[in-house]
């Protein structure tokens, strides 16, 4: 598990460091939301394609990951307040599945109207900008950190202890940076934008 996030969280950043500094060292202020489409650049198709599909693939496996929780803590807070309820708890076996009425109706709705909501707000990348500058320094930098420290049993204020809350620090301000620019282009965004159509 610690090789795994090690590999995951510093591609990430690489790739995400390069392309934001290389991006703004090459195009300024005019660098486009996204790269392979943001200058008019639709060819070879297959490769936005290819771009495309990966991107669906990275969002989907996100969104289960940060939606799971939060239904399972609706479905449970059901349970609890209707406990007779046949609706909430009830659960039909059509072969090896187990289907849940309301789970079923409650997730397909959410999603639909996640999804609606979706369209109608096109300024995608400034919304997944604050999400991410938001998500980013508690949930890769803080808790781990602080986990870390009490199962090293890290002496307070040793030199260890010091550069690991330096980190922190430092991962906090880039976040609240983050999320202070997304937050501009987000009022950016909502001042020109149209309903139901794409701006990224």
């Amino acid at each position: 598990m610690k090789t795994a996030t090690t590999v995951g969280i510093s591609a990430s950043t690489l790739f995400y460091m390069l392309c934001g500094l290389l991006g703004y060292a090459a195009f300024g202020n005019d660098a486009p939301g996204n790269y392979l489409t943001g200058f008019g650049f639709y060819d070879p198709f297959w490769l936005v394609d290819i771009a495309n599909v990966c991107i669906a693939i990275h969002l989907l496996g996100a969104y289960q990951v940060i939606m799971q929780p939060v239904f399972g803590f609706v479905e449970n807070w059901s349970r609890r307040k209707w406990p007779e309820s046949r609706f909430i708890n009830k659960e039909y076996a059509i072969g090896y599945f187990r289907i849940n009425l309301f789970r079923l109706i409650w997730r397909s709705t959410y999603v639909i109207l996640a999804t609606l909501v979706a369209m109608m707000f096109p300024f995608f990348n400034a919304f997944l900008a604050l999400i991410g500058s938001t998500t980013f320094w508690p949930l890769t930098v803080y808790f781990p950190i602080e986990m870390y420290i009490v199962q090293a049993k890290i002496r307070k204020n040793s030199f260890r202890w010091i550069w690991l809350r330096a980190l922190s620090l430092v991962c906090l301000l880039v976040s609240c940076l983050a999320a202070a620019a997304s937050i501009r282009g987000l009022i950016g965004s909502v001042q020109t934008s149209k309903l139901f159509l794409s701006e990224s």
